[in-house]
């Protein structure tokens, strides 16, 4: 090969790809190979390219910068010689500032602590990867260090790189095998076992003058050696003893992944620069021009130059060495590339190395190649070892790669730690896991204690495994939690917890399997209340429970059997299947919170705005209580008939009910029209005529608390307009002239003429009405008002209106009369709406709203929202027990839950006159 064409430095990959045109004078001269790796300062000018310019006496390295690549190839720069006979490989890692820059640039910004070390362990494995290419084909390597102290962290790297090679020998040796290279070579896969030599840096706080004050002060007391050659043996003496205690090197050098001297030196140390550059510059040029009269004969190539490199004058080293003598006695420090040719001429004169020690040494294989040998086996070794792009070696070198993990034990220490660490850390934070959790457990109950666990594993964890283990922790948890500690996460419809562990629901007609895995068994939460029936007149204890048919349907449905199944009922529409499957809507069109919101207002202002029927027929109604300002509030507040609003009713006559789809939640504002429950949730019944009740003794049922069972007296005082009593009565315009004056005696008063007082009768009504509150010990009570009970002292009955209750929004949940022990409090809940409707011309309308929470909540009403009671009726209406739409039950009020939000909305009873009065 020309030497123009290798006058610049090229990658390893490009030299071993180019065709040898190398001259015909030296094609079959032997090739050394010098291999130069380490570490550089941060200094603008790189250390390892600086010696192989003053090693080549030219200008070969940029200094300054210089073209980046980032192939894989790029790590290794080659230098050929020709000259004398010597290819220099320069490698490049991490440890140089200009790779550790690239790779600091390549790092994302939002890199975890974990992946970031990942990548530099993935740099540090490839990096060894390329010097095991370096030690399989150099004769001679230099190990360059920026300062003047051994870095014993090359012991680790160096035991990893035997072990590494002891693995990937077979490997090499089946890659190489058609090489034209010795036995010797086939077999150890390296030319010989390459010799290891050491560039140490002075630093310039170590730098020694030379006037002899480093023989305390006298200047006559010279030593044999120069402080920089004593350092050099020192750093010897220290070398050798680690790498013998690490094995590194023993007695067999065959053996050993490189080698040492034995009667060498193996050290340099390079002074440190002089502050004064031009001084530097100028005694390097006063050097060369004395060199240039003293020796101007033409230079030769290979051992006599080295020769004559010996017998001329001793020129400055690379760094500024300063070669004068410091006297007499004192040996003149030899230059840099002094100390590298006096082993690069072993190779050179086919000599090789003798390195082994003991006593009996057995010495070790030699060869020196020709360039075009070399370059083959360089070839399959680059392929096997750092490329994968030949497809003859692919399956090879995809095994080498899959050995490297052996490389791991010895460079990643810190990982090493790390998970021993992380290893400790875990049984505590599984014991912290399992402290205080009970048999079965929710997923809630879970987090906090992994949450528990994770505060304990970070507190002892450390380093790049922490995440690792951390996930393991995660799934240690989750493992036991779920092999049989995995509580069942049904909630009942009252809010609480099914207590079984994770279970399957019996398929209908099958029965409960305990042996199952999972077992097959319905919720329980063993939670216990006692409800009275439909009527009210039956208590029986039920289970908490976990669905709306269970809750609102079946316990009633079992109790009706006993109880109350041959009372009148008024029968509440539901769907009517006409196919022998149906299903549930699935595509109902969900409702922004918003609009449903809306209804609600919409819902509430129809509610509170009443009126009487047009026509010659209509009553105008009034409360008889004595005073002018006891009305019928919303119930008959009209002036006229320009003013009476018809109020907004939710129907479902817009369409007819489908058949097909049956809605699988209850009715509410905000369900699709057309649809209908498979059951009603509500129940209206009759317990018999208005004498049922009596008023003096109240409702005879049990469970009620003494004194709290009686209804609310409404009284109607019906004007009828006649031919007889025309000028009896009062206007029927509904003004003001219609109500009674306040102190003024009424025509019909007890002392009147009969037929006066038969007709005073005759125009009064009372409408008894009772609001029922119910807690979970079954104790009832009748309210006069938003968290009052109804409290009657004599036999007399209840005092207090029902235009209070009629006129507000009442509460849907109260505090139970009686607290339990606990800090939870418990309520009492609206089960059931008591009216007595007289014999007399009446039309009372039952329209129930029940808003069971606070806003966004839709309004819950009966599949028949508004029901005329028929008169001479003893009536209850039995509330649902729970309350739930498509997405869910709508739970009972929690502690920090104002239960104002959650109310039966007002205008629940409308009277108004019957169209079609009955004859007096």
């Amino acid at each position: 090969m020309k030497e123009a064409n290798m006058s610049l430095p090229v990658s390893v990959g490009a030299l071993l790809q180019a065709e040898p045109r190398e001259d015909a004078a030296h094609r079959d001269d032997g090739l050394c190979v010098v291999g130069i790796f380490g570490k550089s300062n941060t200094q603008p000018e790189p250390m390892k390219e600086s010696l192989i310019n003053a090693l080549a006496d030219k200008h070969v390295f940029s200094l300054f910068g210089g073209a980046e690549d980032d192939t894989a190839d790029s790590h290794i720069q080659a230098f050929y010689n020709q000259e004398d006979r010597v290819l220099y490989l320069l490698l490049s890692s991490v440890s140089d500032s200009r790779q550790l820059l690239r790779a600091c640039r390549s790092l994302s910004a939002g890199l975890s602590h974990s992946d970031a070390h990942d990548i530099w362990k993935g740099l540090d494995r490839q990096h060894c990867l390329h010097l095991l290419y370096m030690f399989s084909v150099c004769h001679v390597l230099l190990l360059v260090h920026p300062s003047q102290t051994f870095d014993v962290t090359y012991d680790r790297v160096f035991r990893a790189l035997d072990a590494l090679r002891q693995k990937v020998l077979p490997l090499i040796r089946a890659a190489i095998k058609d090489c034209p290279v010795s036995k010797e070579w086939k077999l150890n896969c390296r030319p010989c076992p390459p010799r290891l030599l050491f560039v140490f840096q002075m630093t310039a706080s170590l730098k020694v003058s030379t006037n002899g004050s480093d023989s305390g002060g006298n200047p006559d007391k010279l030593k044999k050696h120069s402080p920089r050659r004593r350092l050099q043996h020192a750093l010897e003496d220290q070398i050798y003893r680690i790498f013998r205690k690490s094995r590194v090197l023993t007695n067999q050098s065959s053996n050993c992944l490189f080698t040492v001297p034995a009667n060498q030196a193996f050290v340099y140390v390079i002074p440190a620069a002089d502050k004064d550059p031009v001084g530097t510059l100028l005694g390097q040029l006063r050097s060369n021009c004395i060199l240039s009269e003293q020796d101007p004969v033409v230079s030769v190539s290979g051992p006599r130059r080295y020769q004559q490199m010996r017998r001329s004058a001793r020129q400055p080293s690379f760094g500024g060495d300063s070669m004068g003598s410091l006297g007499g006695s004192q040996l003149v420090d030899c230059s840099l590339k002094e100390f590298l040719w006096q082993h690069v001429e072993l190779v050179l004169t086919k000599k090789g190395f003798d390195d082994s020690v003991g006593r009996n040494p057995q010495p070790s294989h030699f060869e020196l190649p020709t360039y075009n040998k070399w370059v083959q086996v360089a070839s399959k070794l680059f392929q096997v070892l750092i490329t994968n792009t030949d497809e003859d070696v692919a399956e090879l070198a995809t095994k080498v790669q899959s050995q490297a993990k052996v490389l791991d034990g010895f460079l990643d220490a810190d990982t090493k730690f790390s998970e021993n660490r992380c290893q400790k850390a875990l049984p505590l934070a599984h014991s912290a896991y399992q402290s205080n959790l009970p048999h079965n457990y929710t997923t809630t109950v879970h987090k906090n204690q992994l949450a528990q666990a994770l505060r304990v594993y970070s507190q002892h964890a450390r380093g790049v495994a922490f995440q690792r283990y951390a996930v393991q922790l995660h799934e240690d948890c989750f493992k036991f939690w779920s092999n049989g500690h995995q509580l069942c996460e049904e909630r009942s419809l009252t809010d609480q917890h099914c207590v079984h562990k994770f279970h399957l629901l019996p398929e209908p007609g099958e029965k409960p399997d305990l042996d199952h895995n999972p077992p097959i068994m319905n919720h329980n939460s063993r939670g216990r209340s006692t409800s009275s029936c439909n009527c009210g007149r039956k208590q029986a204890p039920r289970d908490d429970p976990f669905d709306i048919h269970a809750a609102n349907y079946d316990f009633y449905q079992m109790l009706e059997e006993k109880c109350c199944g041959k009372l009148e009922k008024i029968q509440f529409p539901v769907f009517q299947p006409s196919t022998p499957d149906p299903a549930p809507a699935s595509n109902q069109t969900q409702r922004l919170p918003s609009e449903a919101s809306g209804d609600a207002e919409r819902l509430k202002e129809a509610s509170t705005a009443q009126s009487h029927t047009p026509g010659d027929t209509s009553l105008s109604l009034a409360l008889s209580l004595g005073q002018s300002s006891d009305s019928l509030g919303p119930y008959g507040d009209g002036e006229g008939p320009e003013n009476q609003v018809q109020p907004k009713r939710p129907s479902l006559i817009d369409r007819q009910p489908s058949t097909v789809e049956y809605l699988p939640g209850m009715m509410h504002s905000s369900c699709p029209k057309g649809l209908l429950p498979k059951f009603s949730s509500w129940s209206l019944l009759k317990l018999g005529p208005a004498k049922t009740y009596n008023c003096h003794t109240g409702l005879e049922q049990p469970g009620f608390l003494p004194g709290s069972s009686f209804l609310l007296p409404w009284d109607l005082v019906i004007r009828s307009r006649s031919e007889e009593d025309t000028g009896l009565t009062e206007p029927l315009d509904g003004g003001p002239s219609s109500w009674p004056a306040p102190n003024k005696s009424l025509v019909g008063k007890r002392g009147s003429a009969g037929d006066l007082g038969r007709r005073r009768r005759d125009d009064m009504a009372r409408v008894f009405v009772g609001f029922e509150y119910e807690d979970s010990r079954g104790r009832r009570f009748i309210s006069s008002g938003p968290e009052k009970i109804v409290k009657a002292l004599g036999p007399g009955g209840a005092k207090d209106p029902a235009t209070r209750v009629l006129n507000t929004d009442m509460p849907l949940y109260v505090p139970a009369p009686s607290q339990g022990r606990g800090l939870k409090p418990h309520f009492a809940q609206l089960a059931r709406l008591f009216i007595v409707v007289p014999d007399a011309p009446l039309e009372i309308t039952l329209h129930p709203q029940v808003q069971p929470g606070p806003p966004p909540c839709p309004i819950f009403y009966t599949e028949q929202s508004e029901v005329v009671l028929p008169p001479d009726g003893f009536w209850v209406l039995r509330f649902p027990y729970s309350y739930a739409t498509e997405r869910g039950p709508c739970f009972p009020p929690k502690e920090n839950q104002p239960l104002s939000n959650f109310k039966v909305l007002r205008g629940i009873l409308r009277a108004a006159a019957a169209a079609n009065p009955p004859p007096p």
